[in-house]
């Protein structure tokens, strides 16, 4: 009991950022009790049952979900280039897709997301499992054979002082950072497994663990694939020249014909299909995690768990939706929704240093068992600072002069993407959100009065107790 009170003391000390407690019944019917408004008995209830916090998203819903659909658009829209650059590397460059195959075959890709999504967790554990086995094969295999198949290898002087810059910006330097884009991009989403903390045990340790894992092996395997692809892939001007308009799927075709060049074309598909798999599992978690808040129109329909995959299908394809209704912007101009995808990178890690820049000037923060200890005020501030520099890089346009066709629209997108949150969220939003709630399920024996959303949640939890002693 004396436990129970001090669980009560230390809720009613969070009310400000936690806000209420929703109990839900067996049936889906609920009911929402105000922490301040706790007695002991429900004290008790919610130990008993557990609760489970969620961060305030008054800013997270301006970037994160917002651009989670941009990064998933934009990974859908390189699965249907890839699948069609190797068509039209069988076809010897006789078959060139064009923006409307490639928009159809994305819906299409979008779509069969959609419906690997609609799985049980169980099966994602599995392909995930699957994948990160298949990626370090592909990765390994795909540098060995372009090693041992290039006969006209560039010397390292080449391949890490030589900057051929084309984009008509000077200093030179400024073509260095303009590649920090497509690094940007690949990396974002890295916080993908936070959205599934809920669905996982000890997520305190395991999803920290997964995401530093899975970041130390791309920074690693990604720079070490690079460097191969820098030793051989010939004139630049060449593959940028490609007929498919994919670089690096020309270089497996110059080095390892079309029989190699098909195959780890193929591969590549095969990889970035399981990152949008990953990418939907964790945008329809945030759609979720926002509706379960009342943060969306319609939040009813997207926050409903189906009974038998016990996962969000209404907000799993209102996302396939999304994703699919942002790419139709590629039919009007190529160079519009290349901004939509720069934006995925600047607003995905600005959700990522929101809370870390409240961590550090407000300091409210309690360590969990996975930290960095002295070492997190330095990790972060250079998280920060990193951010705002590449922000500034990722607005700009990357080739002079300026044109219609050349110009970078991440700027125009990022700034309508919030006017409209603002305006939503001071319309509606602010009208629905006192603060995240918090979950507990009511056993199948609760009381009558709390099952009809009435009563007494604390005559429930003294019902439960009298239980408990009495088996």
């Amino acid at each position: 009991m004396a436990e129970n009170l001090r669980d009560l003391e230390d809720l009613r000390q969070r009310k400000k950022s936690v806000g209420t407690v929703e109990l839900q019944g067996p049936n889906g019917q609920t009911r929402t009790v105000n922490l301040e408004e706790l007695s002991n008995a429900d004290a008790e209830l919610a130990a008993k049952f557990g609760y489970k916090p969620v961060f305030k998203r008054e800013f997270g819903y301006l970037s994160t979900f917002s651009f989670a659909i941009a990064g998933l658009a934009s990974s859908e829209y390189g699965a249907a280039q890839l699948l069609l650059a190797a068509a039209s590397m069988g076809s010897d460059f006789t078959y060139l897709p064009t923006t409307g195959t490639i928009i159809g075959v994305m819906a299409g890709l979008t779509v069969l997301t959609g419906l690997v999504n609609s799985l049980s967790t169980y099966w994602m554990e599995k392909m995930t499992k699957t994948y990160v086995i298949f990626h370090i094969l592909i990765l390994v295999t795909c540098s060995i054979a372009l090693l041992a198949k290039c006969d006209n290898r560039h010397n390292a002087k080449y391949v890490f002082t030589d900057v051929d810059s084309t984009s008509g910006w000077s200093p030179v330097g400024f073509a260095w950072l303009f590649g920090f884009l497509s690094v940007s991009w690949t990396m974002t989403d890295y916080d993908a497994t936070a959205h599934i903390t809920e669905e996982i045990s000890n997520p305190e340790v395991k999803a920290p663990w997964a995401i530093s894992l899975a970041m130390a092996f791309t920074y690693i395997g990604g720079f070490l694939f690079n460097i191969v692809l820098c030793f051989v892939m010939g004139d630049p001007a060449t593959i940028l020249e490609s007929p498919m308009e994919q670089p690096v799927a020309q270089i497996f075709y110059n080095v390892l014909g079309k029989g190699g060049g098909v195959f780890f074309t193929v591969c590549a598909f095969f990889i970035i299909k399981f990152v949008t798999f990953t990418a939907m599992q964790s945008l329809a978690r945030t759609v979720f995690a926002f509706s379960r808040d009342r943060l969306l129109p319609f939040s009813n329909i997207w926050v409903k768990i189906n009974p038998t995959t016990q996962t969000p299908l209404y907000a799993v394809w209102i996302s396939v939706f999304w994703a699919i209704a942002i790419n139709l912007i590629g039919l009007g101009s190529y160079a519009a929704i290349a901004g939509v995808f720069n934006v995925t990178a600047i607003a995905l890690d600005w959700s990522y240093c929101i809370p870390i820049v409240c961590k550090m000037i407000f300091g409210q923060f309690e360590p969990g068992p996975w930290h960095m200890g002295k070492f997190s005020i330095f990790v972060n501030g250079y998280a920060c600072i990193w951010t705002l520099f590449v922000t500034i890089i990722f607005i700009l346009p990357t080739v002079r002069p300026v044109g219609g066709d050349t110009m970078n629209y991440a700027i125009a997108f990022l700034g309508a993407i919030l006017l409209f949150a603002a305006i939503f969220w001071y319309l509606t939003g602010k009208k629905f959100y006192t603060g995240p709630l918090i979950e507990a399920d009511i056993d199948e024996n609760a009381s009558g009065d709390l099952k009809n959303g009435s009563g007494s949640s604390g005559e429930f939890a003294r019902e439960q107790e009298v239980k408990e002693v009495s088996s």
